[in-house]
């Protein structure tokens, strides 16, 4: 007998999104959370009246009409909403050399260039014009309508056959890498450096390693839909993922350690916790890692070795330094939320410590500090080797910390000041508080050189989601997996009845 008829492992908002879609399909659904807070690197935290959030802090669609957000549609479905506040600029770039504002609005966008570079800024138009008819025939196709089997064919031939006419001439462009279009339409170097860094910021790869439909949908959605701040931080994006997937009869189970998922005859059965106890289902859905899946929750025998072998080799983006500070925020009225620095120009954006992200989300959701505060949030890449909690664990934290400091100076010059809260988290943070395997950002999958894998394994029954499966890393491509994946357990037919009904 069967407790439930789909487990989730993980409540990241991939998990959240498969699990509750299937439960508003009407599947029993369990959601199983290791950590005590669900939401995974999506999620937030207090500490000392400071409300932080623990990984991404950029969105854009979480609002309006139409929105084309994986994150939004999926809301909808399921009769939920968010608050949030709009703004632009979306964030300013801090160079050695200058610091320019990056607009959402595209003519603000090349104004903003043009100041540093005019040619730059022409070519940079060419680059635009060249990703936005792909976005256009993209956003035809809505993600709530997609699944991950040959059904998918006739529901795009049958409801929406002009945008994939407007895709044919966009086919190259969808096959190929950021990169290739940068080296076909800008010669100017600074503005090949800021692709390569808005290519970064999205996927963790330059623009040779990062495929174009990506950037095309970033672009065209921050000018059309603009740049958002979910009221409550990021955590207000898994309340109403939970809400919704109780609301609709799942449940979530917090402080949930799954051990291990049962496999029979090569089917999934279900899962074992680390308290022994037993959860049955016919299907399970796993949210973590392709290799903390395919490592920790699996036997080796339980996979073809050719198949398991493949997978774990799967290369992998370093983990990060983080820096959370609750600061005075007197004499900062004119403070904006989002800020980059890029420390050498001489080393790659990619080295670790140079390229710095900073999020001050305070800025435009004063709840989230104490009155008179704000709370900071920077991060930049650090490899998960050479980290161990010995002795000298603390001393390194804090000596790593040190360029995060640095990048946070040029946007407050006396930041230090100012602090009466700091926690410093490390890789081994990452790993710890996520379960992520060497707390990685996800996988390091060139465009052109491989692909995400989908959401079947070789076992039946068992099913992934998340930053390690098709479309990829970013908050909008980990909830697009988890609706592939639901609709995949569906019938096309259950599908459209429920977009019918709820006029999406």
């Amino acid at each position: 007998m069967f407790n439930f008829d789909v487990i989730v492992i993980g409540s990241g908002i991939g998990g959240l999104t498969a699990g509750s879609l299937l439960a508003r399909y009407g599947k029993r659904v369990v959601v199983c959370e290791s950590h005590t807070i669900a939401g995974g690197a999506a999620h937030s935290f207090r500490r000392h009246g400071f409300e932080f959030d623990s990984g991404p802090s950029f969105y854009c669609g979480l609002t309006g009409a139409n929105s084309l957000n994986p994150v939004k549609q999926v809301l909808d479905i399921l009769g939920e909403s968010l608050d949030a506040v709009r703004y632009d600029p979306l964030g300013h770039y801090h160079f050695p050399e200058n610091s320019i504002p990056i607009y959402s609005d595209h003519s603000l966008y090349l104004q903003s260039v043009s100041k540093v570079t005019p040619q730059g800024a022409i070519e940079l138009k060419h680059f635009i014009d060249r990703m936005l008819p792909l976005y256009e025939a993209m956003k035809g196709i809505p993600t709530i309508a997609l699944r991950t089997d040959w059904q998918m064919i006739p529901i795009l031939l049958k409801n929406y056959l002009p945008s994939l006419l407007k895709m044919l001439p966009n086919l190259l462009t969808v096959q190929s890498s950021v990169g290739n279009v940068m080296d076909a339409t800008v010669k100017d170097p600074w503005v090949r450096r800021l692709i390569d860094l808005e290519c970064f910021l999205l996927s963790g790869l330059k623009a040779h390693g990062t495929i174009a439909p990506e950037v095309a949908f970033m672009l065209g959605e921050r000018e059309r839909a603009g740049v958002e701040y979910p009221v409550g931080g990021s955590g207000a994006i898994i309340g109403a993922l939970v809400r919704g997937l109780e609301r609709w009869g799942g449940t979530l189970r917090l402080g949930c350690h799954v051990e291990q998922i049962l496999v029979e005859s090569g089917k999934a059965v279900g899962v074992k916790l680390k308290n022994n106890e037993i959860i049955q289902a016919p299907i399970v859905i796993s949210n973590a890692t392709v290799w903390d899946t395919y490592t920790k929750l699996l036997s080796a025998d339980d996979l073809p070795a050719s198949y398991r072998q493949t997978a774990l080799q799967t290369p992998a983006v370093e983990s990060f330094m983080h820096l959370h500070l609750g600061i005075k925020a007197s004499g900062l009225e004119n403070l904006t939320g989002h800020h980059v620095v890029l420390h050498d120009s001489k080393l790659d954006i990619t080295v670790p410590g140079n390229t710095c992200m900073i999020s001050i989300p305070s800025v435009w959701d004063a709840s989230l500090a104490p009155i008179e505060h704000h709370v900071v949030h920077a991060y930049t890449l650090e490899p998960y080797a050479g980290w161990e909690r010995n002795e000298g664990y603390e001393a390194k934290k804090v000596v790593k910390a040190q360029t995060l400091y640095r990048a946070l100076e040029r946007v407050i010059p006396n930041i230090r000041e100012r602090i009466v809260l700091e926690l410093i988290g490390t890789p081994l943070t990452h790993a710890h508080y996520l379960r992520r395997y060497q707390g990685t950002y996800g996988p390091a999958i060139e465009a052109t050189k491989g692909m995400f894998s989908g959401a079947n394994t070789p076992i039946k029954g068992l099913y992934r989601v998340g930053d390690s499966t098709m479309p990829g890393i970013g908050v909008p491509a980990v909830a697009a997996s988890g609706i592939l994946c639901a609709n995949t357990l569906v019938t096309p037919q259950k599908t459209m009845e429920l977009l019918t009904t709820s006029k999406i």
